[in-house]
């Protein structure tokens, strides 16, 4: 569903990414960790347009994305559903609206259409009863979970997340991690997940890559990562092995 080959992304004199490999089928969730600044938000950015790559291919459901103009990448974006780190609903509509408007902007839908749509997408993310309140009435948690309405609400075939449990509490970070895993399954999605949180990725990732200073430093199933001797790996470990002992 994704493959990257040989992905190079510069700023300037920076190159973020030096030279990305890899594959991800359909219906897997890959996460992506990493230390910050490492490239992870670049590379999302990449699959979906918003940055394009100074050398190397990407493919999106077989078809290679990186050459596409603006209009050509209008039905990939429809494919993909991009989750951000911050909610970034609009203050001034209704969380109704927010869900709908993803619906309105791409997809020719009578109102009676919409509304199903937006109710089934509240409902796969445990929100109901909330339709007429704004954003500013909702908790921060809570936002986040509109947000991953709005996304999922146009029916993506790849969901995208960028670090979306950060600023969450545990147990609000345990209920987004459950919806990721669940919403992958419900919709058949393919899933990438952007986080620094090695513990939801041994939980739920069928694949798991660590980046650092540009390049793969590891790949594989949570049990592969589990066994790696590469530093940066076991750092992360041991930090999964710390906080169950700190709770």
């Amino acid at each position: 569903m994704i493959h990257f080959r040989k992905v190079v992304k510069r700023f300037g004199a920076r190159t973020v990414l030096k030279g990305i490999t890899f594959n991800l089928n359909e219906g897997e969730i890959l996460f992506i960790l990493g230390t910050s600044g490492t490239g992870k938000s670049v590379l999302l950015k990449n699959i979906v347009g918003l940055l394009k790559p100074d050398e190397g291919e990407i493919y999106v459901d077989k078809q290679e994305v990186t050459k596409l103009s603006e209009a050509e990448f209008s039905p990939v974006r429809k494919k993909c559903g991009m989750v951000f780190q911050h909610p970034a609903l609009f203050d001034s509509l209704t969380v109704f609206d927010n869900v709908a408007f993803g619906l309105r902007k791409h997809f020719k839908m009578s109102e009676s259409e919409i509304k199903v749509k937006v109710r089934r997408a509240l409902t796969m993310v445990n929100l109901t009863g909330i339709e007429a309140k704004f954003p500013s009435e909702i908790s921060y948690g809570m936002q986040k979970r509109v947000s991953l309405a709005r996304t999922v609400a146009i029916v993506p075939k790849v969901l995208l997340f960028d670090e979306p449990t950060t600023g969450l509490d545990p147990i609000t970070t345990n209920a987004v991690n459950t919806l990721i895993q669940d919403l992958s399954h419900t919709l058949g999605a393919t899933s990438i997940v952007v986080s620094h949180d090695m513990a939801c990725a041994l939980a739920i990732a069928h694949k798991i890559i660590v980046l650092d200073q540009g390049h793969i430093v590891a790949q594989g199933t949570p049990e592969e990562m589990l066994q790696s001797k590469v530093p940066l790996v076991e750092d992360f470990l041991a930090e999964v092995k710390n906080g169950h002992h700190r709770r």
